[in-house]
């Protein structure tokens, strides 16, 4: 049986993905560091659908806590195996740079860097065993075009954005995707705090993206039908930045 593994996965962009992954058949694999309350809604969610689900708690900073997670549902799961992976996992600390402190720019890299490292590299060798695999990393619009007040997590998502043009060209020859999604605004508690109103009238489409829409696009990067698609970096804005 073929997994799929999202990091970040108990609320907005990830529960949303957690939801259109259970919906096209694939059991998942629900990552979160604390709130379990909000995994286990996403779960719920899952299965009353009548999707399969289980919860994988783990801080994916910690290069430990993501072996030993990984290796004690392998242990349970000798005969499947996790095909497709969602680095979703990310947080914000926006300042401008001028006042930013350590800790604001180490959690914020270590997050989305460090955790896609720890947790893609961990997987790896058994999609390659497989010949099979699906590597989508949420990226942002910030990692593109950049944004003020937001260096640390403008670094972050550029430094995913060359990590997946990279890897998509060690593994490709070996049937594994690697690509990005690039969201722009997008309705969840990510942009909370944001002046909305101010924001829809620089976007084309005029009004913040659906989690929903973001996990679309995951959705069909994990499918079959995109299995020539690799190294790409693929923009959800409303026509934003492009």
């Amino acid at each position: 049986m073929k997994y799929a593994l999202v990091t970040g996965g108990s609320r907005g962009i990830g529960r949303a993905v957690c939801l259109k992954l259970a919906s096209m058949g694939f059991p998942v694999l629900i990552n979160y560091q604390s709130n379990r309350q909000a995994a286990e809604e996403t779960l719920k969610l899952i299965t009353e659908k009548g999707g399969s689900a289980e919860l994988m708690p783990f801080d994916v900073t910690v290069s430990e806590e993501v072996d030993s997670a990984i290796e004690t549902w392998q242990s349970a799961h000798p005969d499947d195996y996790i095909g497709i992976l969602v680095n979703n996992a990310g947080i914000r600390k926006d300042t401008l740079m001028v006042f930013m402190q350590n800790e604001d720019w180490q959690s914020v890299i270590n997050t989305t860097l460090n955790g896609f490292f720890y947790t893609t590299r961990r997987l790896i060798k058994g999609m390659l065993s497989k010949r099979d695999g699906r590597i989508i990393n949420m990226a942002s619009l910030s990692g593109l075009k950049g944004q003020g007040g937001q260096t640390n997590y403008s670094a972050a998502k550029a430094a995913l954005i060359g990590a997946t043009k990279a890897l998509a060209q060690e593994i490709g020859s070996r049937k594994i995707t690697v690509n990005a999604v690039a969201p722009g605004f997008i309705d969840t508690d990510m942009t909370q705090g944001f002046n909305e109103d101010d924001f829809k009238k620089m976007i084309p489409i005029g009004r913040f993206g659906k989690p929903e829409e973001v996990a679309a696009l995951v959705g069909f990067l994990a499918s079959d039908d995109a299995a020539y698609i690799t190294g790409e970096v693929i923009s959800i804005n409303g026509g934003l930045y492009t």
